[in-house]
């Protein structure tokens, strides 16, 4: 098992919630914490560790950004006209690892950023290597060549395992994909339910 995907297990153990759908996530056999104390019985929570472990779900699920960079998408989400809640969400799908990985170019959101950072992707004919590059309606992405013959996106293009959503045209012959609408949360196929109501609360405090 990889140093990685021995994170992602701890993540989703710890969280209490197989926050990316994934078959082999240890919570489908076992529903415990990571730890020897893992099988205690945990109390209430309080509703500030509720919106903590909606902050964490949340951050974790997009590749676990880091607290500055999320707490720099939260600000600019309170910045904007509407719900502060529907804003956050708009923006991190907007991400352009986000959009690798909804148009099922590669398997996960971890994979999305690592290709990204590796130049296999470009916006309008011009690579970009910035994961949390922020794409725009309309923007083109394509893989480069090299990339459009990776075993890891034919195998993803392939899977059966989730579907592209409306939100994003993906054109998996010419292997590129454009976003159509910036979605709401109803439209975001989490695997589990994500409430970044709570998460403004944390940072409202």
């Amino acid at each position: 098992m990889t140093k990685r995907v021995r994170a992602k297990h701890k993540i989703d153990r710890r969280l209490g919630e197989n926050i990316w759908g994934r078959p082999k996530s240890p919570l489908n056999k076992r529903e415990s914490r990571p730890g020897q104390h893992g099988e205690r019985r945990v109390g209430k929570t309080s509703d500030f560790g509720q919106q903590l472990k909606a902050k964490q779900k949340l951050k974790g699920y997009y590749a676990s950004i880091s607290e500055r960079q999320f707490h720099k998408i939260y600000v600019e989400a309170s910045r904007m006209k509407g719900s502060t809640s529907e804003g956050l969400i708009g923006l991190l799908e907007r991400r352009l690892d986000a959009v690798v990985y909804r148009a099922k170019f590669v398997p996960t959101v971890f994979a999305a950023r690592q290709f990204v950072s590796h130049g296999h992707v470009s916006v309008n004919g011009r690579r970009v290597t910035i994961p949390s590059y922020r794409v725009r309606v309309g923007d083109v992405i394509e893989l480069n060549e090299k990339a459009k013959q990776m075993a890891l996106v034919l195998e993803a293009v392939k899977s059966a395992e989730r579907d592209v959503p409306d939100y994003v045209d993906a054109d998996h012959g010419k292997m590129t994909a454009k976003m159509t609408r910036v979605p709401a949360l109803s439209d975001v196929p989490y695997p589990v339910q994500m409430e970044p109501n709570l998460v403004v609360e944390f940072y409202s405090r």
